[in-house]
C-alpha cells in the first residue's frame, strides 16, 4: 500500500517537473532488451526519428531535462507501437531516473531512456 501511494504521489508531481525541464535535447538515447535472447541494444534517435527494435517501431517526439542540470535526468516522450500494426503499445514519457513508474508493458522487449542529446 505505500508504494502505491509513493507511486501516485509521484505521478501527481510530473506535470511539475516537466515544466521545469528545458525543452532543448535534440534527440534521446535509448536502450533496449529483448527478454527472450538477452541482446541490449542501444538506440540514438533525434526529435521526430523512428527506430526499430525487434517488432517494435520507437518514435522518439521530444526529450527534455531539468535546466540547471544538463547531464541530469532525462524525459522523453515516445510512441512505440508493433510493426506491421496500428496497435499503439505505449504513448508517453519515460524519464530515465525512473524507468518503471512510466513503463513499456511488453512480453518481449523492455526499453528505457537513458539520457537526451544536446547536438
Amino acid at each position: 500500500m505505500r508504494h502505491l501511494a509513493a507511486a501516485l504521489l509521484m505521478l501527481c508531481a510530473l506535470p511539475g517537473a516537466a515544466q521545469d525541464a528545458a525543452s532543448g535535447g535534440t534527440g534521446a538515447v535509448l536502450r533496449g532488451l529483448d527478454k527472450v535472447t538477452g541482446k541490449v541494444e542501444d538506440l540514438t534517435l533525434a526529435n521526430g526519428d523512428e527506430a526499430l527494435l525487434g517488432r517494435l517501431s520507437i518514435v522518439l517526439s521530444d526529450c527534455r531535462y531539468p535546466a540547471e542540470n544538463l547531464a541530469g535526468d532525462a524525459f522523453a516522450h515516445l510512441t512505440i507501437r508493433e510493426a506491421g500494426t496500428a496497435e499503439t503499445v505505449f504513448d508517453g514519457w519515460m524519464i530515465a531516473s525512473s524507468p518503471a513508474l512510466s513503463a513499456l508493458d511488453h512480453a518481449r522487449y523492455d526499453i528505457w531512456v537513458l539520457r537526451c542529446t544536446t547536438s
